[in-house]
């Protein structure tokens, strides 16, 4: 990963700045912190040291930041062969190559993935199904009958799935782009009890897909909190470093010597199709809309025309209660769903037969980043 323009800047890497961290925890804040998932009354009725056990093992895995436990040597194919690199890295990896291999096999189906960008489902406590998840599957219903395979992604599980997380980005493309690492390796980490992560499963749906649509409410004036997730740890999928042997890890310097060398910043989704609709009561569709169009066309998607970027309001200053009967009488907006499925529909049979390119496919970017 050193080809690529050559950087204007001073080339000696520079060190990390440090001093923002907290210390770490003293014992027995750590053991407090432990126990606070174990409230439950019903935890007592076991032996009185089981607990006392799983939090001493846990202690040391943070006393010692062990962070990704299973690991076996990278391999060839790898910057150092002999790095040992992390089980669930490897696992991840080799399901998003499969599934860059299916993606652009021209032989296999085309494929769709549907995002819910709603925090809303009847099993949490809303106790009702968003809008949001309505329109994905009007839109399903149009894609399944133009023949393109449908994956249904329900970022609302977040809410309602036991033990289902998507954690926070902790911004090392801001250190240095080779240190972001495609797919993310800041997951799992033991140590500081961040596991669980689905977004290696996300990585994995987004790669597979020829289009994407999106369905999102507005929460605030923005995105809500489950997409905005899933949209910052894509960061990786837009520059990320394919090998994290050649940062051994999580390097600060070695990453910023890399990205002063010369970084191609690979875009590692380009070339999928997609649309969006984003609706809201009040204010703030059609910024949020933008934001994720302009999102997107950073990425390299290729949208599937002004039908396919919609912002509308959905019962403008009605009540909230009445939200999904307002939706019923809407039926101007579920046309324009389905109208939007359908350009992504036609965009992605053109996009696959090679009939459907960016006209700025071709101009260099001075700038890449």
């Amino acid at each position: 990963m050193t080809t690529g323009p050559t950087p204007t800047q001073n080339t000696t890497p520079p060190q990390p700045r440090t001093g923002q961290a907290p210390p770490p925890l003293e014992r027995a804040e750590f053991r407090e912190r432990f126990l606070q998932d174990f409230r439950d009354p019903r935890f007592a009725d076991e032996a009185p040291d089981a607990l006392d056990r799983i939090e001493a093992i846990a202690w040391r895995n943070y006393d010692e930041g062990r962070k990704a436990p299973r690991t076996r040597k990278a391999g060839p194919g790898y910057a150092d062969p002999d790095y040992d690199l992390s089980v669930d890295w490897i696992e991840a990896k080799e399901r998003i190559d499969a599934a860059r291999t299916r993606w652009a096999d021209k032989a296999s189906p085309s494929r769709a993935l549907l995002v819910c960008g709603s925090a809303r489902n009847d099993g949490t406590c809303p106790g009702e199904i968003s809008k949001s998840w309505r329109m994905l599957n009007m839109a399903r219903d149009v894609l399944a009958g133009a023949q393109i395979e449908v994956d249904l992604l329900d970022l609302s599980r977040v809410t309602s799935d036991y033990g289902r997380h998507i954690h926070p980005c902790k911004g090392c493309v801001s250190t240095a782009m080779p240190l972001c690492h495609f797919p993310c390796s800041c997951y799992p980490n033991h140590a500081e009890r961040q596991t669980g992560d689905w977004m290696n499963e996300i990585y994995e749906r987004f790669t597979a897909a020829h289009g994407v649509m999106i369905i999102t409410p507005v929460y605030w004036y923005q995105a809500p909190s489950p997409l905005k997730l899933m949209i910052d740890r894509l960061v990786c999928a837009d520059g990320g470093n394919p090998d994290p042997t050649t940062t051994h890890g999580k390097k600060a310097t070695e990453a910023k010597a890399l990205e002063l060398a010369g970084w191609d910043y690979p875009k590692h989704l380009a070339g999928r199709a997609y649309a969006l609709a984003v609706h809201g009561d009040v204010a703030g569709i059609e910024m949020t809309r933008r934001g994720l169009s302009d999102w997107l066309d950073w990425m390299g998607f290729i949208d599937a025309g002004p039908k396919a970027r919609l912002d509308r309001y959905i019962g403008y200053y009605e009540s909230y209660a009445q939200s999904h009967e307002v939706l019923d009488r809407d039926t101007a907006m579920q046309a324009e769903v389905r109208g939007a499925a359908e350009a992504l529909s036609v965009a992605i049979t053109e996009l696959r037969a090679g009939r459907l390119v960016q006209p700025d496919a071709g101009v260099r970017r001075p700038r890449p980043k």
